[in-house]
This record gives C-alpha cells, sequence and structure tokens, in this order.
C-alpha cells in the first residue's frame, strides 16, 4: 500500500533523504525510526504531499498523494496535533473537517468515543493537554475510516496510561487489516507495539524488515544503536 522509490529530497546541496527505497506491509505497524535530523519526517512529507520529491517516488496505492481521489478516506494522517482551532470545542473542529469532506457529522461523534474523548467532545481544545491533542489528531486521522494511517511522534505527550492505551490503539486497527507507519523516538515503546522496523539514517535506509529478525535475542535500542554506529562508520 506503502512504497518508497530511490526517494530523494535535497534542500540546496543537502540530502535530507537520499534514495530511500522500502515497501511497507498491508495489514501491519511498521516502525519508522532514525536520530534527529535522519530524514524521516521529510520522507513522510514527501508521501503526504506536502513536499515534492527532488527524484524518485512515495506513492500510496500505486500513486502520489495527490492523485487520491478521496485521501481522506483512503489515508489518516497525524503530523502535527497543534492544527486545531483553540477557540473550537473538540466536537466542532472535527465538524469542520467533517463539513469539507462531505462526511455525516455523526462521524465526528464516532471517533472521540474510539480515542476516548467522549467526555471532552464540548470541551474547547484551548485547554487540552499536548495528550489529548495527540488523541484529537488521532479522532481527525479516523474521520474518513482510511486503511492506511501515518503517524509522526504519535506518543509525545501521552503519559504512561496514555501510551499504554496507544500500543493496544494501534493494534486494534492492524487487526482490522489497517496499514500503519509509525514514526518515533520511543524505542522501547515501538518494541512492544510493531511487527516491521525501517531505520533510516542520513536520509539513507540502514536496515528494513520484521523487527523479530532485525532485533534477534537483544533489545531494539541495542539493534538501532549498533545498526546506525555501523553505517555512520561505513559512511565515513
Amino acid at each position: 500500500m506503502i512504497s518508497f522509490n530511490s526517494l530523494t529530497k535535497r534542500y540546496g546541496k543537502q540530502a535530507a533523504v537520499n534514495a530511500l527505497t522500502a515497501e511497507i506491509r498491508s495489514g501491519a505497524i511498521t516502525g519508522f525510526l532514525g536520530p534527529n535530523g535522519a530524514g524521516k519526517s521529510t520522507a513522510l512529507r514527501c508521501l503526504l504531499g506536502l513536499a515534492s520529491p527532488t527524484a524518485g517516488t512515495a506513492l500510496i496505492h500505486g500513486a502520489p498523494y495527490s492523485q487520491l481521489a478521496e485521501p481522506l478516506k483512503e489515508v489518516g494522517a497525524v503530523l502535527d496535533s497543534r492544527g486545531f482551532h483553540t477557540g473550537l470545542t473538540a466536537l466542532q473542529n472535527l465538524k469542520v473537517i467533517t463539513a469539507a469532506a462531505g462526511l455525516p457529522d455523526s462521524r465526528a461523534l464516532e471517533v472521540l468515543e474510539i480515542v476516548e474523548l467522549s467526555d471532552s467532545a464540548h470541551k474547547r481544545t484551548k485547554g487540552f493537554s499536548l495528550g489529548m491533542k495527540q488523541r484529537l489528531a488521532l479522532a481527525a486521522a479516523l474521520l474518513g475510516d482510511p486503511q492506511i494511517m501515518v503517524l509522526d511522534e504519535p506518543a509525545n505527550g501521552l503519559d504512561p496510561i496514555g501510551i499504554a492505551w496507544l500500543r493496544s490503539f494501534l493494534r486494534k486497527l492492524a487487526d482490522e487489516g489497517r496499514t500503519i507507519l509509525v514514526s518515533s523516538h520511543q524505542l522501547a515503546e515501538m518494541e512492544h507495539t510493531v511487527d516491521d522496523i525501517i531505520i533510516i539514517n542520513h536520509g539513507e535506509m540502514v536496515v528494513a524488515g520484521p523487527i523479530k529478525e532485525i532485533v534477534g535475542q537483544g533489545t531494539l535500542e541495542e539493534a538501532f544503536l549498533r545498526l546506525t554506529l555501523e553505517a555512520k562508520a561505513v559512511a565515513k
């Protein structure tokens, strides 16, 4: 459902992403990992049509995001949880999106229940904690009932209970057959959440595959540090 094909994005002479090639397995949770500045967010922005590749492609169902007939119904994305109008309630913010997308207003209430924000539906988002904003962003991503979810650091601002909730939430979505690509720095949590991993560093692929095969008998953190350091040594 998602594929990166020699994806390259340059800003001047600097390559934020360099010839990245990877496929995301459908019906699974794939962790998109890498150090700060590795190019993860840039790759996701190219995938979602927010940045234009310098070369190569980032495709959804074999096409660029801009060519999807009904993008909200095909892809749900959370790149930033701060994009809500603080003077509106959670429900009102979601209804703005449903109105623009031609979805029934009832869907806004449904997704608030899914992310367990029903009790806060009529509260202005100005008073929301970062964790509540993250849940609201997830609700917005689910409005079109998409089969693909693209999430950038969805655990930011969540307390341990919220992180445990997110883990079970993502697993439930995957069990429903959805494809989930999630970028995160929380390696310990990713180890208990994802099926596959992609690790990039300096915009280039380090490794990709099932987490059990890559981690082996150790931990994800140990594998991550070893592989990124090896890639750095090779680059030098």
